[in-house]
């Protein structure tokens, strides 16, 4: 193939990727380990540096922030900031956590768009709902409101070159009204606005398949969290492949999934976390990418 030929396909390629997110897609032998930075939220408010520094040396490449605000910045590193420590740590970040329930409250845009803001600066492709308030999610009409603002979101994001995605609990799995939270949310949000990041160990919490969830909405999790679930205590999750959740089963069905980055999380520990994370990281590269 002529040079010119292949940089003139390879920049359709690029263009296409862009505009149908879904349509090309890695395989998972070359997806990144990622973190989810919320495992690190009793270090990190201390020492982002040294606690970033840490998490490379564990074995991931990217991370997935949270607690963003203007006021605060990245625990207190404003987002160009942020940016240069991650690079010198030979890190990038694809996704952020922002808090989104004034948003779906009241429709009102300015922490949105400084959210927008910040995620470009650093080089984020995802603007993630992370949770919603109880009083948010009341009644079946509340799920309509949701849908309604998180597809709102995604036309903001969209815009800007960006993607809302959105977090599950286990609570969006719950009947409310003869429907659940999670089901309104995949048929009135827009495939072309809005992708879901699965958060596997919640799904199983909640007595649901992630390979059924997938296999009815094939490219719509186009981020997973990976996150074990404890054999003796299942509310406390464990390092990955020590717990009772089968994720090489799930990993097989990650190119249906529509899967572009997955992050790892842990919010309980039994030993020293940075032990556990190394572990964790170690795991999915060697049983779960290769």
């Amino acid at each position: 193939m002529q040079r010119r030929t292949f940089l003139r396909q390879a920049g359709l390629l690029s263009a296409l990727s862009l505009l149908e997110p879904g349509k090309l897609l890695a395989s998972p032998s070359s997806l990144k380990v990622g973190l989810q930075l919320y495992t690190l939220r009793d270090y990190i408010g201390k020492d982002v540096k040294g606690v970033l520094t840490k998490v490379a040396k564990a074995g991931y490449q990217e991370v997935e922030t949270y607690g963003y605000s203007k006021a605060g910045g990245f625990w207190g590193l404003t987002a160009k900031d942020f940016k240069a420590v991650l690079a010198a740590n030979g890190l990038t970040t694809s996704s952020g956590h922002y808090e989104m329930n004034g948003f779906v409250r009241d429709g009102n845009q300015d922490a949105l768009k400084t959210y927008i803001e910040a995620a470009k600066i650093c080089g984020q492709t995802y603007v993630v709902v992370p949770h919603l308030d109880d009083k948010l999610r009341a009644t079946a009409d509340d799920f309509k409101v949701v849908a309604e603002r998180v597809n709102k979101a995604g036309e903001l994001c969209k815009a800007a070159g960006l993607r809302v995605a959105y977090h599950n609990h286990d609570f969006e799995f719950k009947s409310v009204g003869g429907t659940t939270l999670y089901d309104v949310l995949l048929k009135e949000t827009d495939p072309a606005l809005v992708d879901f990041e699965l958060d596997l160990y919640w799904v199983v919490r909640a007595g649901q398949d992630p390979v059924k969830l997938i296999e009815a909405h094939p490219k719509r999790f186009t981020m997973w969290h990976v996150k074990d679930m404890d054999k003796a205590q299942p509310e406390h999750n464990t390092e990955v492949g020590a717990g009772s959740i089968d994720f090489k089963k799930i990993f097989q069905h990650a190119t249906a999934s529509g899967l572009r980055h997955l992050f790892m999380e842990q919010e309980y520990f039994a030993i020293d976390a940075y032990q556990s994370i190394t572990q964790s990281a170690s795991y999915i590269k060697k049983n779960l990418l290769s």
